[in-house]
């Protein structure tokens, strides 16, 4: 699959370059070339010689070298591969892709590039939780960058959690993947994603606590496979995928007739957490308090966009998936949620506060179908997202 595929591989410095001398050489099994990129850190963890005898291939290493530039300048490097791959990726090399800075040969490479991207961040895991080390990630994939990892595992500093670098076959698959066939190529996916903010005065609102980051997750990994995305989203923390038709909405009513809109789908899945209720008369002047007491909310129930689409008689996308977010009886809820609406999968998982998945960076989903219940290890919520758009391609292929 990777026969004559150009690889131009980034080692930064971590402990975790060792890995990198394993990547190359699983990589170039497969067919790849694969051309190296040290930084001067990475120097400390491995040695040129060492990857230029199982790259079979020299070393770029500075920015300022005039062989180099004579022979192949920085600018036809960073374009010439068919994928750039940063492996380890570290918190500082992240920083600078964030932030587009390009203060050395690596950091310039992928400034300069118009390659897709890949890279499998490495770090202390303070430093991968580290509100930073998290803005540049979501800019990063909001750039288009495809993130491999991290994994949880031991690190050499002593501790535990997030931020050990994906294994070289790990990086392997995702790199044959991006290179694969894409199964839904031709297809129309719909995907809602979000909070909805239903409006109580011009200042505020009734909200889901939603940051849109599984939605776009999920948005993501359908793209990668081909699928042409529409994206019907609330207001969320995160970027919107790049590549997708993007529709910003703020209230449910919107996202219905978005949603309505979007059709006909090949499949529709519905991510969004869409406020169950909204104000009947939301007023157009801020409330203020009186001596009267609190003010008298009327509530009116929101229209159920998913139960619409999955009952629809005509037009209905062959494959609608729901998502219930649930707090207690997690599989017995969401079953009988998928029964009621008549979709075809429900995703559910527990939202208590103590599991940390609501507005956090992973998940652990269970996938209802009418035949069966299949619960999904822990993961990121790009790696839940892959694997639910895998098996949207395989149901609609």
């Amino acid at each position: 699959m990777l026969q004559d595929k150009r690889i131009l591989l980034i080692l930064t410095g971590g402990i975790a370059a060792y890995k990198g001398l394993d990547l190359i050489r699983r990589l170039r099994e497969r067919g790849a070339t694969v051309t190296p990129v040290l930084t001067r850190a990475a120097e400390q963890f491995v040695t040129p010689l060492s990857v230029s005898a199982l790259a079979g291939h020299k070393v770029y290493r500075d920015l300022f070298d005039l062989t180099d530039e004579a022979e192949m300048g920085h600018i036809q490097l960073s374009r010439s591969a068919d994928l750039i791959v940063v492996a380890p990726a570290t918190a500082d090399i992240m920083a600078k892709m964030a932030q587009g800075r390009a203060d050395d040969l690596a950091s310039t490479l992928l400034l300069a590039t118009d390659t897709p991207v890949m890279i499998a961040p490495a770090m202390n895991v303070r430093m991968w939780d580290h509100p930073a080390t998290q803005r540049n990630l979501t800019q990063l994939r909001a750039d288009g960058v495809t993130v491999v990892g991290p994994n949880d595992g031991d690190m050499a500093c002593g501790e535990y959690g997030p931020g050990r670098m994906s294994e070289p076959l790990e990086i392997v698959a995702e790199v044959e993947v991006h290179f694969g066939p894409r199964p839904l190529t031709g297809k129309h996916v719909l995907v809602t994603s979000g909070p909805t903010h239903e409006p109580i005065d011009p200042v505020r609102y009734i909200a889901n606590r939603s940051s849109g980051a599984q939605g776009t997750a999920l948005a993501r990994a359908l793209l990668d496979l081909g699928a042409q995305v529409t994206f019907v989203t609330g207001p969320a923390d995160v970027p919107p995928p790049a590549g997708a038709q993007v529709v910003p909405v703020e209230t449910a009513l919107q996202m219905r007739d978005a949603v309505g809109a979007a059709l006909p789908a090949d499949a529709a899945v519905f991510a969004a957490a869409v406020a169950d209720w909204r104000v009947a008369s939301a007023s157009d002047r801020k409330l203020k308090k009186t001596r009267d007491g609190m003010p008298a909310l009327t509530f009116a129930e929101n229209p159920d966009i998913l139960a619409h689409v999955a009952q629809m008689t005509e037009g209905r996308p062959p494959l609608v998936v729901g998502f219930a977010a649930e707090t207690n009886d997690v599989i017995a809820n969401a079953t009988a949620k998928r029964a009621r609406k008549q979709c075809d999968w429900i995703v559910a998982n527990d939202v208590s506060p103590d599991t940390g998945i609501m507005g956090g960076s992973e998940n652990a989903v269970t996938l209802i179908s009418e035949q069966d219940a299949e619960s999904w290890p822990r993961m990121s919520k790009d790696d839940v997202a892959r694997q639910l758009a895998q098996r949207i391609a395989d149901a609609l292929t």
